[in-house]
């Protein structure tokens, strides 16, 4: 499961980077705090942000943070215990699947509470600007190529295989060679179609560019802007192309029934090694929750 870039850049941008920073969460503490910076320039990255846009932008990102910081982070915590009781046992595909659309309620919590911010500047890029973002999508459109894309089947394959085992082990610390068997084998019956994925993606980008432009021609409120993010976004969870959506679902079944399947391979060691991890990242999320925030 992945995230789009743009509209969801203003939450997605913070927390999905806030995320990323938990796989190595002894930082996490440093860095958490330099999220609206870090955060500014990737969407400068996308947008290329006028010196007039900047302050505006940059005390959103702020502002973002600190109501992330007070309500999010305790919620992210709390979670994260949960999870630490789990590991120890064996799972469901079911449960997985659960843990799934937990997390993605939270992210939408999250975009509800930056779409005011979204909305504004969406409708404040200029004509300059939104090629700017068409050029970025189509760079990162290459590099999805390079690296989900590669020309012969059992390079494509082998690809696959190490970024999954990088993952499970990420959490779990390094697979045995039977661990590294069933990944082999999961991902060698995955019903993932990179192609497809590429596909969507572009239509999702297109998506965006059009509804963009059609808010700023008919010169739409903020409420008339923040319903249209807000569909954006559904489409991206939720295709309008039926065959597409069938796709997401079968690909998301299989996907919990490989990290059950995955997770009840481990040892116990595995499972303390992960709970450890967690524990951490709890820990680190509470003490981050707990600071004030300079003024």
């Amino acid at each position: 499961m992945r995230l789009p870039s743009i509209p969801r850049a203003w939450i997605i941008g913070a927390l999905a980077l806030f995320l990323a920073l938990l796989s190595g969460c002894s930082l996490l503490r440093m860095t958490y705090p330099q999220l609206p910076t870090i955060t500014y320039w990737w969407l400068d990255g996308y947008v290329d942000f006028t010196s007039a846009q900047t302050p505006r932008v940059q005390q959103q990102l702020a502002d973002l943070l600190q109501w992330h910081r007070s309500t999010q982070l305790p919620d992210y915590a709390t979670l994260l215990r949960r999870a630490r009781g789990e590991l120890t046992l064996d799972t469901t595909p079911a449960q997985i699947c659960r843990w799934a659309d937990e997390l993605t309620a939270r992210l939408n919590i999250a975009y509800e509470q930056a779409l005011p911010a979204a909305a504004e500047a969406a409708l404040a890029l200029s004509a300059a600007q939104m090629e700017h973002v068409r050029h970025k999508f189509d760079k990162n459109n290459e590099v999805f190529r390079k690296d989900f894309l590669q020309p012969a089947p059992e390079e494509r394959m082998t690809e696959s295989i190490k970024r999954t085992v990088d993952r499970f082990e990420s959490l779990y610390g390094k697979l045995g060679e039977a661990q590294r068997e069933i990944v082999a084998r999961e991902v060698a019956a995955s019903p993932f179609d990179p192609d497809a994925w590429l596909a969507e993606r572009q239509l999702r980008q297109r998506d965006l560019l059009q509804t963009l432009r059609r808010l700023q021609s008919e010169r739409a409120s903020s409420a008339q802007t923040q319903a249209a993010l807000r569909m954006l976004a559904d489409r991206v969870q939720r295709s309008p192309d039926e065959a597409y959506r069938a796709y997401q679902q079968r690909l998301k079944l299989f996907n919990c029934q490989f990290v059950a399947r995955l997770h009840n391979a481990t040892t116990a060691a595995q499972r303390q090694a992960a709970a450890a991890t967690l524990k951490g990242w709890e820990e680190d999320l509470r003490a981050l929750a707990a600071e004030v925030p300079p003024r």
